[in-house]
């Protein structure tokens, strides 16, 4: 995994060493590990409790923001500081939601998401919001992963799928 951009540094399906049986390796999704594959070794389980988990952290995180919006009334800084606030979370919660989302689908270019680092920290919420949206259907990430790794199975089959019958006594036509 990158440090720098926290995206990993190899996509799903990477053989740089080999499965059971030969061939590309799943990429491990967070929380999930490679029970994704399968869906075995308690993945339903797994996902209830993404689910649970980014929900509960949702809204934990409304209750520290309207702590935070309680404590701007309290300190009376005016109108417009105030819809300011509120803007810039709404604004990049959204973005974040949209961005975080997206990255279910396709993976993201790393200096773009370092330069959306700040925004996206500010915009948690919506990041949150997206990752249980998503695990009440699928692991988050699991169809990108699926689809790079079914593909990286298939390239390995096809190169390693042996020819039938020797081409020495293959018949000479004239």
């Amino acid at each position: 995994m990158s440090d720098e951009t926290g995206t990993p540094d190899t996509s799903a399906g990477s053989s740089d060493g080999t499965a059971q049986g030969g061939g590309p390796r799943p990429e491990p999704l967070r929380f999930f590990g490679t029970t994704w594959v399968n869906h075995d070794n308690g993945y339903a389980a797994r996902r209830v409790g993404v689910a649970v988990g980014s929900l509960a952290a949702a809204v934990a995180s409304c209750l520290v923001l309207r702590l935070a919006y309680e404590g701007l009334q309290i300190a009376d800084t005016g109108s417009f500081v105030t819809v300011l606030i509120i803007a810039m979370f709404a604004i990049c919660s959204a973005l974040a939601f949209r961005n975080t989302w997206e990255g279910f689908d396709k993976r993201h270019d790393p200096q773009r998401q370092a330069s959306l680092r700040g925004l996206l920290a500010i915009g948690f919420v919506g990041s949150l919001l997206a990752c249980f949206l998503r695990s009440l259907t699928e692991a988050p990430g699991e169809k990108l992963h699926r689809e790079e790794y079914e593909k990286a199975r298939e390239e390995y089959d096809r190169r390693t799928s042996r020819r039938t019958g020797n081409p020495s006594k293959k018949k000479r036509r004239r």
